[in-house]
């Protein structure tokens, strides 16, 4: 596997590529979601990159920038054994030089939900993601359902400017005790991580609700009031790429967690 900190060894690296190009962007702290995430795109894929960049642009005032979980050693080491070709690691100065202002807004599926919780959230998103296409120009991209509005934001960031990316969303990838995978696991406590497995219950629920022709929303909402540990930011539907999602945040101690769940099945 080639490491690159630079966008001129990327491109280097990349030049005499054959075949399709899959891009795996993240913010390291590799766990299994990423990791099935990259076993996508080396199953679909002729060379496999992957980004591990902590992208300042995407935290706003008073967010965990600084205290985010970092491991930069841990994140090689899995992406060698995953079988990645190229790790690119660049620097916040690499992809934000001085005198950067240029900036992707989105409307449409960036409003609402995360984009009211986190003013300026997806444009940061937008903005990382349309650079790490130019720079690599991948064939794929790959994105996790656990983020479903960050996907469906970058759905809409590839067909409005028409840049030719096929976009995979792989499925969520869950504990054994159904908490969705996520960097900022790490932070729980125990007690906080208990208080948590009510977030996975609550969105069952709503699935379960929407199959029996019930309210999603206030089916979650009711489990999650059963855990006064845990403090909703909110709880609704939305349509992302045509398919209704039950999505949820919640904060547990200082940590907020967001999950979701796809709709699916006829309401009775």
């Amino acid at each position: 596997m080639k490491v690159a900190g630079t966008i001129c060894e990327v491109r280097a690296a990349l030049a005499s590529a054959q075949g399709s190009v899959g891009l795996v962007p993240t913010m390291g702290a590799l766990h299994r979601g990423h990791l099935a995430l990259l076993a996508a795109a080396r199953s679909d894929c002729d060379l496999v990159v992957a980004s591990v960049f902590v992208n300042p642009a995407q935290f706003g005032a008073g967010e965990d920038l600084a205290a985010y979980p970092r491991n930069e050693a841990g994140d090689l080491r899995a992406l060698e054994e995953v079988g990645a070709d190229l790790a690119f690691l660049p620097e916040a100065s690499e992809l934000y030089p001085p005198g950067f202002d240029t900036w992707v807004e989105v409307g449409g599926a960036a409003q609402g939900l995360e984009g009211d919780a986190r003013p300026g959230h997806f444009r940061g998103v937008a903005t990382v993601c349309l650079k790490l296409f130019g720079i690599v120009r991948p064939d794929r991209a790959y994105f996790g359902q656990k983020d479903a509005q960050q996907a469906a934001v970058v759905a809409q960031l590839i067909r409005d400017l028409q840049l030719g990316i096929e976009l995979r969303v792989v499925p969520t990838v869950r504990d054994e005790d159904g908490l969705a995978l996520s960097s900022r696991n790490a932070y729980l406590s125990a007690e906080e991580r208990s208080a948590a497995l009510a977030l996975p219950r609550a969105l069952d629920a709503g699935a379960e609700a929407h199959r029996a022709g019930r309210d999603p929303a206030a089916a979650a909402r009711a489990i999650l009031a059963g855990e006064p540990r845990l403090t909703p930011d909110y709880v609704e539907v939305a349509r992302w790429n045509g398919s209704p999602v039950l999505a949820a945040a919640v904060r547990a101690g200082s940590t907020r967690l967001i999950d979701n769940v796809v709709l699916e099945g006829e309401r009775a």
